[in-house]
């Protein structure tokens, strides 16, 4: 009974607590020949670790791809492929792009993971090469054969080809129409299959935890951990409740003090269940009754920001990235945070509100730029910790978004905006 009633999240916890104590226990042990490290460390911990690895890696093509899709199809309503959705995606990109660029330039000053501890795990010696120019990048993100894009892994040329194929299914009509209930049907199997993956998760991180920490010890990879808690969670709230604020008043000159308080509840109920789609009927009433946006824009700019603003997981995924760079002591060009920036942002559009999406979005960003996949297992159980104030962050950008838009387009109404005590009776009588 108390097994059903433990979570996902207790048990990566347990999982990973529980690897990292066999793991300084074998650490002793384990030394060239040895028994342990034949049988454990580089037998059933490696086995184990690797397949949830591949698991991982399995999945990041077809649900970036499929993803992608469905959202960009999203945008098939007239208003959403005119100036409205051109102003809201415009902005829901432009925040992703400013938070994960915050994100790589604190953390390279903050160095989370500077001990660099760790050896690249069974690829040989790292060499990241000659970097190709930015423009080359640019030029290359076309793919000119898409299949082989998805064989080779080629994200941003697979995303894309995701973009270009979702607006024109959105411009399609009825055919556009048709195969978009199968793109969504497919997607939602391919979420299914995200939480079969998940429920491994707790042995695939003991696996993981267990070979880092036989083959480390404990010490500097705590300390490490525990400057990338704080990043993120500093960042996540300097991003929410700093940066969010100062947009909307830099573009409509509304109270941002205002905004922030009437969205206090949203960002508790959203901070409680951990889901930005299961919270997108609050969040429409907050924007609509509190701050006085018209029903025209809320209930596009809302769920389209649900399906495409992922600021929080972006600063987790910009942090990370230079956490396990660093750990593993392995230098990232100019060039390669650029593409981490792009990446991570185009990719923020098919992070659907599932838990262990997030970390696919990872996997697919790390092998962007050449990192060990690996490092994710350091980084799960505290990452799941994290995950409650991301979703209260991106809620927030929903609603931010949404009243600079509605400012925009004449559709607000400031006297709703600016009274304390708009909405409270609406709800109240809803609510009974």
């Amino acid at each position: 009974m108390s097994a059903k009633k433990l979570g996902l999240t207790g048990k990566i916890l347990i999982g990973m607590v529980a690897g990292a104590i066999l793991g300084v226990i074998l650490n002793p042990l384990n030394v060239d020949g040895s028994t342990v490290q034949f049988v454990f460390v580089d037998g059933i911990f490696r086995v184990l670790g690797e397949f949830f690895i591949t698991s991982l890696m399995m999945l990041v093509v077809p649900l970036v791809f499929f993803s992608l899709v469905v959202g960009t199809c999203s945008l098939s309503d007239p208003a959403s492929l005119g100036r409205l959705g051109g102003k809201a995606v415009g902005l829901y990109l432009m925040t992703t792009a400013i938070a994960i660029t915050l994100a790589l330039a604190v953390a390279n000053i903050v160095k989370p993971g500077r001990s660099g501890a760790l050896e690249r795990p069974n690829v040989g010696e790292f060499d990241a090469g000659e970097a190709p120019s930015f423009l080359d990048v640019l030029i290359d993100m076309v793919p000119r054969n898409p299949i082989d894009a998805m064989a080779e892994g080629n994200m941003l040329q697979i995303i894309v080809f995701a973009l270009l194929f979702g607006i024109a299914m959105a411009l399609a009509g009825k055919p556009g129409e048709r195969l978009k209930v199968v793109f969504e049907d497919v997607n939602e199997i391919i979420m299914k299959l995200v939480m079969l993956l998940m429920h491994v998760a707790p042995y695939g991180v003991f696996a993981l935890m267990a070979r880092v920490f036989a083959d480390l010890g404990w010490g500097e990879v705590l300390q490490g951990l525990l400057l990338y808690f704080g990043t993120v969670f500093l960042l996540l709230v300097f991003h929410g409740w700093v940066m969010y604020p100062l947009i909307l008043t830099a573009l409509t000159r509304l109270n941002p003090r205002m905004f922030l308080k009437k969205m206090a509840g949203n960002q508790v109920f959203a901070f409680s269940i951990s889901s930005s789609n299961a919270t997108i009927p609050v969040t429409l009433r907050t924007v609509k009754q509190r701050l006085g946006v018209d029903n025209s824009v809320a209930s596009f700019t809302v769920p389209l920001g649900a399906t495409i603003n992922m600021d929080g997981t972006a600063i987790m995924q910009g942090v990370a990235t230079v956490f396990i760079a660093q750990i593993y002591g392995i230098e990232l060009t100019m060039a390669q945070y650029l593409m981490v920036i792009g990446t991570a942002t185009l990719a923020s559009i098919g992070t659907a509100g599932v838990p262990g999406v997030g970390l696919i979005m990872l996997a697919m960003v790390l092998q962007q730029v050449g990192l060990p996949v690996e490092g994710i297992a350091l980084i799960l159980g505290v990452d799941r910790l994290l995950d409650m104030t991301r979703t209260a962050v991106n809620i927030t950008g929903d609603a931010m978004v949404t009243t600079v838009v509605a400012k925009s387009e004449g559709k607000l109404d400031e006297a709703i905006y600016n009274d304390p005590e708009a909405g409270l009776a609406n709800r109240s009588r809803s609510d009974t």
